[in-house]
């Protein structure tokens, strides 16, 4: 029978009690929502290490070992300094092991919540993704998400994973008095650097089919980007042109960037009812370009839950991310819209 060689360069024989109770040190992080270079500090500074090494270098971590780090993960994710840490996850492990069978290390990391945060029935990536925001470990934060993105791609790891996690942060913020902050600023950064990453450069005006970009912008007062700079990284990858303005644009300022572009459809996103203004997305609606008898005006969108319970009358309101995005595609197949006479 052939041996599976594994992630680290071990080889493993199918069916044997290693393949079915062990793991490899990177399949452990992404379980946990630690990097591989957290487990191998750890293991150095605090001797949480596996029980097995392959060949004398590869690490193959037990049950029992991925139960002492679960204890460990907890413990820091409250705010427990790593080296107390790690003793009282030793601690605890050598109290139990008086004949105690191990739990499983799929069984156990599924059934535990990240931290303290509300998550709920959620993708696993939530998961570690909150563990690792939890504990402030960028690197394991940068990793996860970027594994999201290519595995499930933008759209289902910006719905199913990123807005989830963002919003159990968020809730325990406010339940939570002044504690979690620096967690949502950190998770906020790093997602909007994956996005980023993700986005592709501006396409020139007129590139596509002739016709305008879509413009995003938050409304005045709106400091809230994250939504927009997911929308604005999956119409690149649609190949359609964008123009990202970001956070609490002026009006004045919104209003001249419509006239000089021309945009097939403009987004204003506002996350609070005190930030959304129907008087401005009228206005915006209103706007007028190209010559007399062949006038024509931006299709307006609504984004985020500033909008809820407001009329909006002919102007978009997306359900959901897919939605936006395959609304605004649909713009651009139907071709610019003109303004009555």
């Amino acid at each position: 029978m052939t041996d599976i060689p594994d992630e680290e360069g071990t080889r493993t024989r199918p069916g044997s009690p290693d393949a079915a109770t062990r793991l490899t040190t990177g399949a452990l992080a992404r379980r946990l929502g630690v990097s591989p270079t957290t487990l191998r500090s750890w293991d150095r500074r605090y001797g949480i290490g596996p029980a097995v090494r392959t060949d004398g270098r590869h690490r193959r971590w037990t049950p029992r070992d991925i139960a002492v780090l679960e204890s460990m993960c907890r413990l820091t994710s409250t705010g427990v300094p790593p080296a107390e840490a790690a003793r009282a996850a030793k601690e605890s492990a050598a109290s139990e092991s008086g004949g105690a069978v191990p739990p499983d290390p799929v069984t156990s990391v599924r059934s535990r919540a990240a931290g303290t945060l509300p998550l709920g029935d959620v993708r696993q990536e939530c998961r570690g993704l909150a563990r690792a925001a939890v504990r402030l470990d960028a690197p394991a934060v940068e990793e996860q998400l970027a594994a999201a993105i290519e595995t499930h791609g933008l759209a289902v790891a910006w719905q199913e994973v990123m807005v989830p996690t963002l919003h159990a942060v968020g809730r325990k913020w406010a339940s939570s008095g002044d504690r979690y902050v620096e967690v949502e600023h950190l998770l906020s950064w790093h997602m909007s650097t994956a996005l980023r990453r993700r986005s592709r450069p501006p396409a020139r005006q007129g590139d596509t089919l002739g016709a305008g970009p879509v413009v995003l912008a938050g409304v005045p007062g709106e400091q809230h980007t994250l939504a927009l700079e997911a929308l604005n990284a999956g119409l690149g990858e649609l190949r359609l042109p964008t123009r990202m303005f970001g956070a609490a644009v002026p009006v004045e300022a919104l209003t001249a960037a419509v006239d000089r572009l021309g945009p097939v459809a403009v987004v204003l996103w506002a996350q609070a009812r005190s930030t959304a203004s129907l008087p401005l997305a009228r206005h915006i609606a209103g706007a007028q370009w190209g010559v007399k008898g062949a006038r024509r005006r931006p299709v307006v969108m609504l984004g985020g839950p500033g909008w809820v319970g407001r009329s909006g009358q002919g102007m978009l309101r997306p359900t959901s991310f897919r939605d936006a995005l395959d609304s605004l595609a649909a713009l651009y197949a139907a071709g610019p819209l003109t303004a009555p006479a």
